[in-house]
């Protein structure tokens, strides 16, 4: 991994730190009506449940405003007083934080984007009196900036100047540079309200690969080059649904924390009618830890078959395997520290199955259609046994059991 030269600010959200030493958190957003106070602490707690160590809810009405109280009591009582509850607000912040101080003192940060406080000399005043309010309630702000609702003043005047240029920028580039400036005026604006540099956390997100990943790199060094190192929040917005979704966001998020760009990370998708919402925190987990960054439960290497693979055991042993690591984490992520990082093979044939599996902490090696019909079995990098005439899955889940509190019992 590239390191970079500057370290971000940390900045204190509720328990959670974000920045300096800390890890990349992770955090999503509820889509429940705020104002349905009972939907949204239930899925606030499926996210939390999750995974993930930030949760925001749109502050948009009265009523949501309202209920902000109520919600961060509730979660409170039943147990989720160190998962922070972030306001997102747009166009009425300013006025519902104002007349709604319980909401402002119940919120852990609050989300301001720059280009949706108002018009004219009034997005000034807005964002003024959002900044005020957070200052007086000791809040962060995440300034967070979205090429879909960027301040259309600035964008206009860049537009304007780039095109007295002797070589004009493309639109895009103008937009990027435009996105970049409205995040670094905006926080520069606050500090000169009196916000300290340690409570402002930045983002520049955008709906194409490419474009985010250039917005943030330019953002980046702009913010090492003014020595104002605030931590940065990534995401892909309007990343968009299933695998599309996730490959996006992951591509975008990869490439800069490959950098060691971005502090925190969402990965915003679009949920399936059928689908959870904590979808895209368990994404978030995966990306982090298959980049090695966080580990957060066992891994299962398996390969993807082939004309050696004969039959269809090696992707039932995959998939079940996987699915009883999920259903015993409860238990062993307490009871024995370090079974988060074990690395589990479940290989299908002689060409990479032994090879992998001694790379593994644990591993099967299954027999390929034209190879003895024999299950090899390594551990720690060694062959244990060899499994014949028996039930290989349940045989070999057992076997992962016995080895979990082998390893990382003591």
């Amino acid at each position: 991994m590239t390191n970079q030269a500057m370290k971000s600010s940390p900045v204190q959200i509720g328990s959670v730190t974000i920045g300096g030493d800390s890890p990349i958190i992770i955090q999503s957003m509820t889509n429940t009506q705020t104002d349905d106070i009972q939907a949204t602490v239930e899925q606030f707690k499926e996210l939390a449940d999750a995974g993930s160590e930030l949760v925001r809810v749109t502050v948009n009405t009265p009523d949501a405003a309202k209920a902000i109280h109520a919600i961060r009591q509730q979660l409170n009582d039943e147990g989720y007083a160190d998962i922070p509850l972030i306001g997102d607000f747009h166009y009425n912040g300013h006025l519902l934080l104002d007349r709604f101080p319980e909401c402002a003192k119940a919120l852990d940060k609050y989300r301001i984007n720059p280009g949706n406080t108002g018009t004219g000399d009034l997005r000034a005043e807005h964002f003024s009196q959002i900044v005020k309010i957070a200052i007086a309630n000791d809040k962060p702000v995440r300034i967070g900036v979205n090429w879909g609702s960027l301040d259309q003043d600035l964008f206009t005047e860049l537009m304007d100047e780039n095109a007295k240029r002797e070589a004009p920028l493309s639109d895009k580039e103008v937009i990027i540079e435009a996105m970049v400036q409205s995040a670094l005026n905006s926080a520069k604006a606050a500090e000169k309200l009196g916000m300290a540099s340690n409570k402002i956390v930045l983002s520049v997100k955008m709906s194409e690969v490419q474009d985010m990943v250039k917005a943030y790199e330019k953002l980046y060094a702009e913010l090492e080059k003014i020595g104002k190192p605030y931590p940065l929040h990534l995401g892909l917005t309007e990343a968009g649904s299933g695998m599309k979704g996730a490959i996006a966001s992951s591509a975008a998020l990869g490439i800069l924390l490959q950098q060691g760009i971005g502090d925190t990370v969402r990965i915003s998708l679009t949920p399936s009618p059928t689908g959870k919402r904590s979808e895209e925190v368990e994404a978030c987990k995966l990306l982090l830890q298959t980049m090695g960054m966080r580990s957060f439960k066992p891994l299962v290497t398996s390969c993807p078959g082939c004309g050696r693979t004969g039959n269809n055991l090696y992707q039932e042993m995959a998939e079940e395997v996987g699915k009883h690591i999920d259903a015993m984490m409860p238990v062993w992520k307490d009871k024995y520290p370090g079974v988060k990082e074990m690395k589990v093979a479940v290989m299908g044939c002689v060409v990479n199955g032994p090879g992998e599996s001694q790379h593994a902490d644990i591993g099967i090696s299954l027999p390929g259609k034209t190879e003895t019909p024999v299950a090899v079995v390594y551990k720690n990098g060694k062959m244990f046994q060899q499994l014949k005439d028996v039930d290989i899955i349940t045989t070999f889940k057992q076997m992962l059991d016995d080895f979990v509190a082998e390893k990382y019992g003591n």
